[in-house]
């Protein structure tokens, strides 16, 4: 046990250290997740060599390790009741107000359509975004459409098909492939059925890993972007995908700090979407933002349908200026500074150029 220990605390401090690189390679990029994973392992490890590890060489490695623990527990708290509520429980029901929305990562290759569409009549959402659709999960969601009018389908049938069904109008919904082709996004306004409008951007940006890009450029930049227009716009908005990135990496601070949107998982507690089948390996890479003019009336991890994301539903209250007022008031609408702006432009310049070189591969190998 006491070996154990030492090299658990030894990967914790490495790990740590490893994700302050400013490098957007998957490996460096890889350290951004598994922060949940490094307290549960690092904590007994650290108490055990308080205990028990009286040589000079432990108390060293204990004293590596101590401030690496704090930082992980900086990053994870705020996903937790120990912080301030981001976003408020509604005061009165609004029925006409409400906005309910499921995501769900079907799996390209998952066959269990059955349990999507089970699930969905279960749950009655006024909007379903599905990634990761092809043509075969598009023939099998055909029969939601009478009671979800309003539709844009992309199938595609590399992992990044993208369809939208919803009970509630679409207003101009349009269809981007924002920096990468073939990986596209959904934009568009919602209307209410109080009469608002709201902004609804989907996403699935490419993740970095070995299989798919190869730095985390791309997504961090076409989160951004969409983070600036926004911003530009000033309406009201909602941001909601798997975006192949965690809450509390930089690139989603920034974001959040860039289009002045709240994740109602600070203050109450993150939902692990990923990955199904292995528990222990788990972290949210399905999200949601919305802008303080909402608040939050349910927010939750639905059953597994086959896929290897679990899908989110979430149902949020419209009522602005109440709800921003209170936002306004408690401080917590997050704001871009000068460092913070120089990133978003500095990432998207990036995230061209990269996806240039990606389409210039592309382009030789085939």
């Amino acid at each position: 046990m006491l070996l154990a220990s030492q090299i658990i605390l030894i990967l914790l401090i490495f790990i740590t250290l490893w994700g302050f690189l400013p490098y957007r390679h998957w490996i460096f990029r890889a350290a951004d997740f598994p922060r949940i994973q490094i307290l549960i392992l690092g904590i007994p490890a650290c108490l055990w060599l308080l205990m028990h590890g009286t040589t000079t060489a432990n108390r060293l490695l204990i004293g590596g390790a101590l401030p690496c623990i704090l930082w992980q527990l900086y990053m994870v708290l705020p996903y937790t009741p120990l912080w301030k509520k981001q976003v408020q429980n509604p005061q009165n029901d609004i029925a006409d107000n409400r906005l309910s929305l499921i995501l769900s990562n079907v799996l390209t290759p998952n066959p269990h359509h059955d349990a999507l569409i089970a699930l969905v009549r279960e749950e009655q959402p006024d909007i379903l975004l599905t990634v990761e659709t092809d043509l075969v999960w598009e023939k099998a969601l055909n029969e939601l459409e009478k009671d979800y009018p309003y539709t844009v389908k992309i199938p595609k049938d590399n992992l990044y098909g993208m369809h939208l069904y919803s009970r509630l109008p679409l207003v101009n919904p349009q269809s981007a492939e924002l920096l990468v082709a073939d990986i596209p996004s959904i934009h568009t306004q919602v209307r209410l059925r109080n009469g608002a409008h709201i902004w609804l951007h989907c996403l699935h940006p490419m993740p970095p890993s070995p299989t798919e890009a190869e730095k985390s450029t791309t997504r961090d930049a076409e989160l951004l972007l969409v983070g600036k227009m926004i911003r530009e716009r000033g309406q009201p908005a909602i941001v909601f995908g798997d975006l192949n990135d965690v809450a509390w990496s930089k690139t989603t601070r920034t974001f959040r700090h860039i289009s002045g949107l709240l994740d109602p998982r600070i203050g109450r507690y993150f939902i692990n979407t990923y990955h199904v089948k292995i528990p222990f390996l788990r972290w949210a890479l399905d999200h949601i933002f919305h802008s303080a003019g909402f608040t939050l009336v349910s927010y939750r991890r639905l059953r597994d349908i086959g896929s290897d994301h679990f899908p989110l539903y979430t149902e949020l209250q419209y009522e602005p200026p109440h709800s921003e007022q209170r936002a306004e008031q408690q401080d917590i609408i997050p704001e871009a500074d000068r460092t913070q702006l120089r990133d978003m432009h500095d990432t998207i310049a990036s995230g061209h150029d990269e996806a240039r070189r990606i389409e210039e591969q592309h382009t030789q190998n085939t």
